[in-house]
């Protein structure tokens, strides 16, 4: 099993004390660059990266006087410093280190979702492997429709979960770039060999072309991840929430020695936790309206997208490794009901082998639409009647002009239905 992140590694990424860590480990970051390239001294670097440190507290208390963040935040940390102080903030401006430590959190996001996926789908392959040939009734349309397996819905899932891991990784390398290239992306005060070398320090690259931001559809993009993400959850979560209707109930989440379900109705066992799910997915994916708009700024900055993405981007990180988190749970713990299965696939009394009819039908040499007026005849008569559709079958003359008893017979027989799964297996790496 993955080793799990703890939920609480997400919410310290966006806390304010780690945003102005990464705003120092910048700072430190440039001052080590402009001393490589002979614009700093040396020794001046080595006094700031021994003493240079703030309190939170304290960049609070400057700021409400300042009405600046960056500049409370230089204030706070010269206060730690003598005249080396000087050479920090050398050339920049404020969304040099914004900027740059929002792509250090969205990194450091970025990497626990994968890693949370990664986990979903280790437990969702070992659940379709163990439930692949556990035959129930496929649906659509929320009618019965065809046999399938278990193991093939949740393999559906796996396969989704794989392809999450494919564009989020690919939106790693896409979010993990900084900048150091002035107020206006033009290097006038700092240069393009500087900012290299201070991106190389952090662990990203620089962009290869910034104006005084980074540009926004990189965190549109990285918002939009999310919500795909909230949505194929949602979409797990609501089929598991309808397979436990009392009616159907063929699986259902676990319940615990002491939980309660309903303060009115004590026999209540409800999914909350994919409620939960299907609930939150909505927020995460209303914020990716948000990273659209902000992706339009005028010229070469404004700040209208600087406090909805204070709101935004922890929010649906946060909220995307959370319902990942629970919904691992949801399906270690899932309880499923074989025997409702079995007796779910008997409620149409056999009509789910219509298809199968007609086509046998067509093979022997009928017209497709004689075929299906002779098959939706008796399959009506056993809806209305709640009659076997086989021993209609068997007992229709018309049926039999066509179809021996063992040629009906073999018909209604699940195995039919299942002869490619191992197919299907094959091309997921499920076997």
């Amino acid at each position: 099993m993955i080793e799990r992140y703890s939920l609480a590694e997400m919410k310290e990424i966006w806390e304010e004390e780690n945003k102005l860590n990464y705003w120092l480990e910048i700072e430190i970051a440039v001052c080590e660059a402009l001393a490589e390239v002979g614009e700093i001294p040396q020794q001046a670097v080595e006094q700031i990266k021994e003493n240079a440190q703030f309190e939170v507290s304290r960049v609070k208390e400057i700021e409400q006087e300042t009405r600046h963040d960056i500049l409370a935040f230089l204030t706070a940390v010269a206060e730690s410093l003598d005249e080396e102080s000087k050479y920090i903030h050398l050339g920049l401006t404020s969304s040099d280190v914004k900027d740059t430590a929002r792509a250090l959190q969205m990194k450091e996001a970025i990497e626990l979702v994968i890693a949370d996926l990664e986990e979903l789908k280790e437990v969702l392959g070992e659940k379709a492997k163990k439930y692949k040939m556990r035959v129930m009734i496929g649906r659509t349309h929320g009618v019965h429709a065809e046999p399938v397996t278990f193991g093939l819905k949740l393999a559906t899932w796996y396969a989704e979960i794989e392809r999450h891991l494919e564009r989020t990784k690919q939106l790693l390398a896409r979010i993990s770039v900084g900048k150091i290239s002035g107020a206006v992306g033009t290097f006038a005060n700092i240069t393009p060999e500087v900012e290299r070398l201070a991106c190389q320090k952090l662990g990203i690259e620089p962009a290869p072309i910034s104006s005084q931001i980074l540009q926004r559809d990189r965190h549109a993009e990285y918002l939009s991840t999310l919500a795909i993400i909230a949505g194929s959850l949602d979409k797990f979560a609501t089929e598991i929430r309808n397979l436990q209707r009392t009616d159907i109930l063929e699986v259902e989440e676990s319940f615990q020695k002491g939980q309660k379900g309903s303060s009115a109705m004590p026999h209540k066992k409800n999914p909350i936790i994919c409620e939960r799910v299907s609930g939150l997915s909505r927020v995460v994916k209303s914020n990716v309206q948000t990273g659209l708009d902000n992706v339009n700024l005028w010229h070469e900055r404004d700040l209208t997208h600087s406090s909805p993405e204070r709101v935004v981007l922890p929010d649906s990180s946060i909220l995307v490794d959370y319902m990942l988190t629970k919904f691992v749970d949801v399906v270690q713990n899932l309880g499923v009901h074989e025997e409702n299965m079995e007796a779910n696939l008997d409620k149409t009394k056999g009509l789910i082998f219509s298809q199968k009819v007609m086509l046998t039908l067509v093979d022997q040499g009928l017209l497709r639409d004689d075929a299906y007026e002779l098959v939706q005849r008796n399959a009506l008569q056993a809806w209305e009647d709640k009659e076997s559709f086989k021993e209609l079958l068997l007992a229709d003359e018309d049926v039999r002009e066509y179809l021996s008893q063992d040629e009906i017979e073999e018909i209604f027989d699940y195995a039919y239905h299942l002869r490619n799964i191992d197919t299907i297996y094959q091309r997921l790496g499920l076997e």
